[in-house]
Formats: C-alpha cells, sequence, structure tokens
C-alpha cells in the first residue's frame, strides 16, 4: 500500500530506521536542520563524503546512491510556521527527535490533523529504548544535563536494536495497520499494543 512515512528527526535513531525501511511502497521523506558532523559517523548510517551536509539531504542522496530509492528531504527546523507544509500528505509521522519541544510541537501537530504518529527515544544513559504511538506517549521534561548522547559511537547496540525495532513498527502499520509498541534494553525486547 503506497503512502507517505515522514521521519523528523534522522540522527542516530531515525537515520537507522530509515535506512531500513528502504523497501517500503513508500515516499520517505526526512526532516531535520542538522548537519552530519565527523563525531555521527560511528552511531548514524552518514559516510565520510557526508561530513557539513544537511543530514535530511544526505541521507535523501545516500537512499538514491546506494540503493535507487527516491525520497524527499527538508534541510529546516519543524515550527509552528512549517508543520502543515511538510507533514500535511504524511500517513505516517516518525519521531525520532532528540528534545521534548519537537517531540511536544509534532506530538500537537499529529493530534490536530488525525496523523498517525510513532514516537521512538533512548535513555539517557543508553540502557533502554522506547517506542509508543502517540496516544500511549507523554513527552518527558527536557533535561539536558542528563540528555543522551549517541556522539563518537555511544550506544551503539541501543541504537541498532532500537532502530531495527523501530522500522519493524513502521514496517508492520505500514503493511497490516498494527500499531505496537515496544520497550527495549539489551536484555531483549517487550512489545506491548
Amino acid at each position: 500500500m503506497p503512502g507517505r512515512i515522514v521521519f523528523c528527526g534522522v540522527g542516530a535513531l531515525g537515520s537507522t530506521a530509515a535506512m531500513l525501511c528502504r523497501t517500503l511502497d513508500a515516499e520517505l521523506v526526512f526532516v531535520d536542520f542538522d548537519r552530519v558532523e565527523s563525531k555521527n559517523l560511528l552511531s548514524q548510517v552518514y559516510v565520510k563524503p557526508s561530513i557539513g551536509k544537511n543530514k535530511a539531504e544526505a541521507l535523501k542522496l545516500q537512499l538514491a546512491n546506494f540503493y535507487g530509492v527516491k525520497a524527499e528531504a527538508f534541510g529546516v527546523r519543524l515550527t509552528r510556521d512549517n508543520t502543515t507544509t511538510l507533514l500535511d500528505k504524511a500517513t505516517l509521522l516518525v519521531d525520532a527527535f532528540d528534545n521534548a519541544e519537537s517531540r511536544r510541537l509534532l506530538s500537537e501537530y499529529a493530534c490536530a490533523a488525525g496523523k498517525p504518529l510513532v514516537h521512538g527515544a533512548i535513555s539517557a544513559d543508553g540502557t533502554l529504548g522506547l517506542i509508543r504511538w502517540d496516544e500511549r506517549f507523554t513527552p518527558d521534561e527536557e533535561d539536558t544535563s542528563g540528555q543522551a548522547t549517541c556522539a563518537d559511537g555511544a550506544h551503539l547496540p541501543m541504537i541498532g536494536l532500537l532502530g531495527a525495532v523501530l522500522a519493524r513498527t513502521i514496517q508492520d502499520f505500514h503493511t497490516k495497520g498494527a500499531r505496537q509498541d515496544a520497550l527495549v534494553s539489551l536484555s531483549g525486547v517487550l512489545l506491548s499494543g
């Protein structure tokens, strides 16, 4: 079933999940204002020639060059002024942002527009991951002192595992309409919903 899947945030978690969704019969769209830095290369899917490029654009180019997959990229920050323009045609929104403000904005838009939204997040210490559908998700208040970092390869096992479970969650929704939440640790995956 064709659709339009919009990945909001394509850092460690978003880029990993998006790469694993490359064979879906859907338009893939990436929204991220950030640029690829050398410290991102260990924990994100970007290649060395992507350094300095916008992450959304770099991911779009890599999918086209390596796999022949066409995607759309918006190298901007999601704001109240551009949510409708960027997200209106989505059949699924994927939240892989790393900050509470963007998560709240995306959640408010999805609720008002009636769009399905799945969130993915890694705990600050990298020991737990969470995948939750919007109707059961509440963003934590942001505490930047305890924020997870994926720079220089930190939390690689959790990024890989959570990215794969998020990709499977997206695939299951896209093909079957299933909405499962997941609690992910390095010991395993607990599915619910």
